[in-house]
């Protein structure tokens, strides 16, 4: 019986060998990939910015502004009077369309409705978020948006294309 539990003791023993763990072929990530879509998406966004600038020169009928946000906008219905306009925490509520830079209705109002929106607490279109801060009651500004504002490289999954450029006129109806 010593005997068994001997070779069994030294078949346990022995018998196993020591693993070792698997390196990584390169234990160091390649920054390559990543510095190539970064040239890649300075790239698209400077095609972007011609094509805005492009479509703006040709419309002189309404004066652009250019925001410090990296989107451009016109008002189509301007408020001088001294109101305020929306700021952090405040719900706003608005409607709005959008449209691609040819003007073809991608969503009209009817279909997206009447937005509720809390001010840079929501998640929303991006320049739009930046958009409606600079808009007072009763407004409408167009907004001509490059995609890396708007649905970026996914677009929306189902009618706004990859890297879509649009227009959206939105107008401001309350701020509450």
């Amino acid at each position: 019986m010593k005997i068994k539990g001997l070779v069994l003791f030294l078949l346990l023993s022995f018998g196993c060998e020591k693993n070792e763990p698997r390196r990584p072929i390169n234990p160091r990530p390649s920054t390559t990939l990543f510095h190539q879509t970064a040239k890649e998406s300075k790239a698209l966004n400077q095609l972007e910015v011609k094509i805005i600038e492009d479509y703006i020169s040709k419309d002189s009928i309404k004066k652009y502004e250019l925001s410090k946000n990296g989107f451009w906008y016109f008002y189509r219905n301007k408020i001088t009077l001294n109101q305020p306009k929306p700021k952090y925490g405040d719900e706003v509520i608005f409607e709005y369309d959008i449209s691609d830079l040819q003007g073809n209705i991608i969503y009209d109002k009817k279909s997206l409705g009447v937005k509720k929106y809390r001010v840079d607490k929501e998640d929303f279109i991006s320049a739009l978020q930046k958009g409606i801060k600079l808009m007072k009651v009763g407004e409408t500004i167009t907004f001509v948006i490059p995609s890396y504002h708007a649905f970026g490289f996914s677009g929306d999954g189902r009618k706004i294309k990859i890297s879509q450029i649009i227009k959206s006129t939105v107008t401001l109806i309350n701020i509450k």
